[in-house]
């Protein structure tokens, strides 16, 4: 199966639209913060107005800090589909890289909150074999345009390179394959067989 947005061999990174969805969950996450603890210390409490500015302060210099760390983490990141698996690469300080076979996937999820239903992407979470007891998975393709279509074409591979179904964990076994003029051999075999033994008779 040929993809246009997620060729084989050619590593391929999440939408731009990733360092919206990170910051705009932060920021919702440090006004809800400030909202159940700095705000009513301020209008109710005896601090004095200076620790309330280093504070407010603190509040806009991790918002700051994300923001950076949010476009650097993106930069950091990148997926690759081959042949017989797929590979992928993120982390700023501490580097993380995996390689996992397509024959150990067993779950192929596709994930979308109402921040990246506005912004149009989804995150594929991939569970393998060696992951299915865990409550993450081991992969998760963040920030996808076009989920569906990955998922596919990852089944799809799952298909051609795995005896134990389409990547779902609910396909029955597939036939091992057989090389090419290995039926015209055994033939030719038992054709010799039964000749010696005709001679026998």
């Amino acid at each position: 199966m040929m993809s246009e947005h997620f060729p084989l061999n050619t590593p391929f990174k999440p939408s731009p639209a990733l360092i919206t969805w990170f910051r705009v969950d932060f920021l919702l996450f440090i006004i809800a913060l400030f909202g159940t603890t700095f705000a009513p210390i301020a209008a109710f409490g005896d601090l004095p107005f200076e620790v309330d500015l280093w504070i407010l302060g603190g509040f806009v210099i991790a918002i700051l800090l994300f923001s950076i760390w949010t476009g650097l983490y993106y930069n950091s990141m990148w997926y690759e589909l081959r042949e017989d698996e797929m590979s992928w690469k993120r982390g700023i300080w501490f580097r993380k890289t995996g390689i996992v076979p397509y024959n150990r996937i067993t779950n192929l999820d596709i994930k979308q909150g109402p921040i990246m239903r506005a912004l149009h992407i989804s995150t594929l979470s991939i569970q393998t074999a060696g992951y299915s007891g865990q409550a993450m998975p081991e992969i998760r393709i963040e920030a996808i345009v076009h989920a569906e279509e990955l998922r596919e074409l990852i089944r799809t591979m799952v298909r051609s390179t795995s005896r134990w179904g389409d990547g779902t964990g609910t396909g029955a076994p597939s036939p091992m394959p057989v090389a090419p003029g290995i039926e015209i051999q055994i033939l030719e075999e038992l054709q010799k067989i039964r000749a010696l033994l005709e001679q026998k008779r």
